[in-house]
């Protein structure tokens, strides 16, 4: 396993074991609109290593373990880490603009930089199967990437849960971009592939300009 992921992965653990315990430590780096916009911004990147509770926390580091793998592979461990840290960015800027007139709004975890990861691999190696706890047939990860983002646009306007959605979204157009930019030749050399999967990016700004979402 790459030293890169596994530090990752500690840290993630390190600091969210700590603020299990710690309301105070949680609160002052968590995401919070009303608290950014006044000028800590430090906690666009902090909350992303915070986690709601364990589950939370296991689910988004073993995604993480899952794909990490792919990018790294493909692209080398300095790509890997500019593809996490820059979809993690990419989520919350996505989920501050979306947001940013809720000054209550908070939210936490890695969804956003692990989102990136996913949509990346995806990106790179189109044709791998996923298996999922509750279909017992192969998906192809292409159709899971783009199933994933329509649903997360649902989530963004239904607000019927608690799932950060739209860092979710902003990870994933992270990692979408980052990759194309480390492997231009995609646009010609797996070009549908790369249409496909900008469909739910280019569904999400055209509802955002139409006031629907």
């Amino acid at each position: 396993m790459s030293i890169a992921l596994i530090v990752i992965i500690v840290a993630n653990a390190l600091v969210s074991f700590k603020a299990f315990d710690d309301q105070f430590f949680f609160r002052k780096y968590e995401f919070h609109i009303g608290s950014i916009r006044a000028g800590e911004h430090l906690r666009m990147i902090t909350s992303a290593f915070l986690h709601v509770d364990i589950a939370h926390l296991a689910f988004n580091m073993l995604t993480l373990y899952f794909f990490a793998p792919v990018v790294i592979s493909f692209l080398g461990t300095p790509s890997f880490l500019m593809i996490y840290l820059g979809s993690l960015l990419c989520g919350n800027l996505l989920t501050l603009q979306f947001h940013k007139d809720e000054y209550h709004y908070r939210a936490v975890g890695a969804s956003g930089a692990v989102t990136g990861i996913l949509y990346s691999a995806i990106l790179l190696q189109p044709d791998m199967n996923l298996y999922m706890f509750f279909i017992p047939i192969p998906i192809p990860a292409y159709i899971f990437g783009i199933v994933y983002l329509l649903y997360s646009i649902y989530g963004m306007k239904s607000r019927t849960d608690n799932i950060g959605h739209t860092a979710h979204f902003g990870g994933a157009i992270g990692g979408y971009l980052i990759t194309l930019s480390k492997e231009p030749q995609m646009l010609t050399e797996n070009t549908l592939m790369v249409i496909l999967l900008a469909i739910p990016i280019i569904i999400l700004f055209v509802l955002a300009k139409m006031g629907k979402i």
